[in-house]
């Protein structure tokens, strides 16, 4: 293998490739990154065996080949490099030389050859999303999956295609998003499980393409494959079943409370401060308004040996309020993901969950448990 790219574009390949890398694994080769001639262009790829990313960029090719590289080494290095040519050629047995400019390396690879295949998919994509539209669902539903991976199921986001709609949800036992998207999709019945993980590395690769992403789940229902601009990711699909998320979801409210998405947001965060303290408990004191005075929202938090916070927000206020405590990051994490405007505020009781709704925007739906109030 002998070859010369850009070295903006051999870092930025390795920095996509680089999430996909094993941070710790028995078998060495998954710490490692495999670089091959492909049609006249360099290809990258790493995977952990759940996750398989692969990327191509740019090279002028004189010898094909392929050598796997420990990709913490490779990628520090050509971090350092300068802006300019590197020369990347298989030297004798595994060893590579990385060059520019008058900087040089010799790196000890391993044969290609013990490096997993990243399956690719051939069939025809299920469904194409714009890149846009795709990183806002999974940026409104991922962060409410579990963060270990204890229960697989809820450490996952179903994504279901149904009826020319496509339907993101997550839930980790405290919370549930749920986002809906109407698609130009043929294919219908569709339901599976994505690694929250796999579609985090989704949303940050897509970054600013502009071309349609590619989702293609196979016939066994065993992956899934994103393809977008250069940039291959495919990921093991969770096997279980998802909880029926329409149960979940409150059919009714006694009290809606409509209040302005960024003051309540930072609000929240205010009161973070101190309910970090105190179990994360932030309160709300709903109390609708009259012919004299606005709705208002009183938000607090108290931590016994720091002190205590307060706001109040103006809102409308419909039904007959009263107080309800939700964990104050859990509430943050939501109000950071709504676009618009305003925010509505769906509850019942102090014992049943909150539902927050985007004012104008039907599709995105996030309910919170409560949280317990002491001397309520």
């Amino acid at each position: 293998m002998k070859l010369t790219c850009m070295q903006d574009n051999l870092n930025r390949g390795l920095s996509i490739v680089s999430r996909a890398v094993s941070a710790r694994s028995t078998l060495p080769i998954l710490s490692n990154i495999l670089l091959s001639t492909d049609n006249g262009r360099l290809k990258l790829a790493a995977t952990n065996l759940e996750l398989g990313i692969t990327t191509w960029i740019g090279a002028e090719v004189e010898q094909e080949g392929s050598i796997t590289i420990p990709a913490r080494l490779l990628t520090d290095f050509v971090n350092t490099l300068p802006n300019e040519k590197v020369h990347i050629e298989l030297t004798g047995g595994q060893k590579v030389r990385v060059s520019a400019g008058h900087s040089s390396a010799d790196i000890h690879g391993m044969d290609p050859e013990d490096f997993p295949v990243i399956p690719t998919v051939t069939d025809e994509p299920t469904v194409r999303i714009e890149p846009g539209l795709l990183k806002e669902m999974i940026s409104q539903v991922a962060f409410a999956a579990a963060s270990d991976d204890s229960r697989p199921v809820l450490a996952g986001v179903l994504v279901k295609l149904e009826n020319g709609s496509l339907t993101m949800a997550a839930a980790d036992g405290f919370r549930l998003a749920v986002k809906e998207h109407e698609v130009d999709v043929d294919a219908t019945g569709i339901s599976v499980i994505v690694p929250a993980k796999a579609l985090d590395a989704l949303a940050r690769l897509i970054g600013d393409a502009e071309e349609a992403v590619e989702i293609t789940v196979t016939p066994n229902r065993s992956q899934i494959l994103f393809h977008s601009e250069n940039v291959d990711i495919i990921s093991r699909l969770v096997d279980g079943n998802f909880p029926n998320y329409n149960q979940i979801v409150p059919k009714q409210h006694e009290t809606r409370t409509v209040v302005d998405t960024q003051e309540f947001l930072r609000a929240t965060r205010r009161a973070f401060i101190f309910a970090r303290d105190s179990q994360n408990v932030v309160r709300l004191q709903l109390e609708p308004g009259d012919d004299l005075r606005p709705g208002r929202i009183l938000i607090t938090a108290t931590a016994a040996e720091m002190g205590s916070g307060a706001d109040e927000l103006q809102a409308t206020i419909e039904g007959t309020g009263g107080q309800i405590a939700f964990n104050a990051k859990y509430l943050a994490d939501v109000l950071a993901v709504v676009s618009t405007g305003q925010v509505a505020l769906e509850t019942q009781t102090a014992n049943a969950p909150g539902v927050i709704k985007p004012i104008g925007n039907g599709s995105y739906t996030h309910v919170i448990m409560p949280m317990h109030m002491a001397n309520r």
